[in-house]
């Protein structure tokens, strides 16, 4: 790029808004912004330097990305983030994330409140769901846990450490994310794969998930359209609805079926 400007010009400051934008745009994705970086830095350097009189890269923005296609977990993966669920904290931290699709920071911030055992519902991200049978038992194996080691503890949050339960804080970002972080199933792509198979199951209707979920217009479109091209390649039925179990307690559990169950709860309360 540089080389093609020395043999036009003889000097930085006869290089254009118009040559930064075209060099901006004959490159897509992260080089697009790497270039853009590269430039918004060297003509910063040269004005600050008195070398230019003008900043040509001043207001060019790189274009927003849209993203590729969302793609699901195989089974192995998805077996591996389950043999980690050995504990009713990572037992309820990974049912949180693959049945509900609940991101990590939602996860360490619930609150006891959120979770509404009676009436069989839970809070995530300020969205109610319906408790299927397979978050219930693991939010009652980890209440269990949790009174039987810290009964006087005053902290409202739903998943505390033995740091935090003598605080009022939530419990920190690498705690909730342990388990699966260096895994392939992250909790971000239990997440994704949990919105996946919602939008398969609802004809990758994105007027279905965003209230679902909660997420906004362009998300739900993208993960609509993952969906369906993932259909149409036949892939991602391989790897979802079957997490089927988060430890032995709950074998046999799918999420196909939790999300079917909480379906019916929810077309039961309309």
């Amino acid at each position: 790029m540089l080389l093609e400007w020395s043999s036009r010009y003889d000097h930085l400051r006869e290089v254009t808004r118009e040559d930064i934008i075209a060099a901006r745009d004959a490159v897509t994705g992260k080089q697009c912004e790497s270039r853009i970086v590269a430039l918004r830095s060297l003509f910063r350097h040269a004005k600050k330097n008195g070398q230019i009189f003008r900043n040509p890269t001043i207001r060019i923005r790189v274009p927003r990305q849209t993203g590729g296609v969302l793609q699901a977990l195989v089974q192995s993966d998805i077996d591996e983030a389950i043999a980690t669920a050995t504990t009713p904290d990572i037992r309820l931290i990974v049912a949180l994330a693959a049945v509900h699709a609940a991101r990590p920071k939602m996860i360490r911030t619930m609150q006891l409140e959120d979770v509404d055992l009676g009436n069989r519902r839970i809070t995530v991200g300020g969205h109610v769901h319906p408790l299927d049978d397979l978050t219930r038992r693991a939010v009652l194996d980890w209440l269990d846990h949790r009174r039987n080691h810290w009964p006087n503890t005053a902290n409202p949050h739903l998943l505390i450490t033995q740091k935090t339960a003598v605080e009022l804080g939530p419990a920190g970002k690498l705690w909730t994310t342990r388990a699966t972080r260096n895994l392939t199933a992250t909790l971000e792509r239990l997440r994704v794969v949990r919105q996946l198979e919602e939008a398969l199951t609802h004809g990758a209707d994105p007027l279905h998930l965003a209230p679902v979920f909660g997420i906004d217009e362009k998300t739900a479109i993208r993960y609509a359209d993952s969906a369906h091209q993932a259909a149409c390649r036949g892939r991602l039925g391989d790897s979802l609805g079957r997490t089927a179990s988060l430890g032995q307690p709950h074998r046999g559990v799918d999420i196909r079926g939790l999300a079917e169950d909480a379906r019916i709860h929810l077309q039961g309360r309309r």
